[in-house]
């Protein structure tokens, strides 16, 4: 009973500062309240995609160290939707193919040097790729956490600035007349540090993975150009 009691008076609370609120401290509420919205259906989405490649990686780390031949995986045609491992490996695998096979259609069984250090470079554009991927929508998240604080600190000296200038005109100074105002202010800020405190840990949390997957995709495509070096790279192939 208590409990209801105390929602409701946090409700009645907020409408009556809504109420108090200048024009300009309800556009700029408005704003925030959609950037919160933006924030949580990035971070939503994001943990969603790091999650999700993170599986895919695992599944398919532990598919590609049982082959016995590089291509294997790649001969058999298999398609791996949203696993970073595999876009860099089928993207590498497209690559070697394409400079393993002769004028016949037929694949060679050695590569030149010049030809796995062009292998290096797509595997690291590959990389590159799909880091940008990962890492897409993270700038609305770190629009979320610069900019909401200073938005909720705007409303707030507007709306104190409007405070004052009625109490100017009025003539009189007394708590009644500036409590309302200065609260309606302050709230703006109240919202701009709840839309920015989420999206700081939301973000950096993101940051965090990210980088551990960039490193994994890096330390894969490493040991893949490895794994071509072992198998194609001979001294007198050409």
């Amino acid at each position: 009973m208590d409990f209801a009691f105390l929602a409701a008076s946090q409700q009645m609370e907020l409408v009556f500062i809504w109420k108090q609120a200048t024009l300009e401290g309800k556009a700029i509420l408005v704003v925030l309240v959609i950037f919160s919205v933006f924030a949580w259906s990035v971070m939503a989405a994001k943990a969603l995609q790091m999650r999700k490649a993170k599986q895919f990686n695992r599944y398919f780390d532990a598919e590609f160290r049982n082959q016995t031949a590089l291509l294997g995986i790649f001969d058999r045609r298999v398609t791996v939707e949203g696993c970073p491992l595999f876009a860099v490996y089928h993207e590498g695998c497209l690559e070697l193919d394409k400079r393993l096979k002769s004028a016949g259609g037929e694949r060679k069984e050695t590569l030149s040097l010049k030809s796995v250090e062009h292998l290096k470079r797509t595997l690291e554009g590959a990389v590159a790729r799909e880091s940008l991927k990962l890492e897409s929508g993270l700038i609305l998240l770190a629009i979320a956490v610069s900019g909401a604080p200073f938005l909720g600190l705007l409303g707030t000296v507007w709306g104190v600035m409007s405070t004052f200038s009625a109490v100017a005109m009025k003539g009189s100074a007394d708590l009644a007349t500036m409590a309302p105002g200065v609260a309606a202010a302050l709230v703006t800020t109240v919202a701009g540090l709840l839309v920015a405190i989420p999206s700081m840990f939301g973000y950096n949390w993101l940051v965090h993975n990210l980088r551990v997957e960039t490193v994994s995709l890096d330390n894969f495509a490493q040991e893949l150009v490895s794994k071509i070096e072992t198998e194609y790279l001979k001294e007198d192939g050409q």
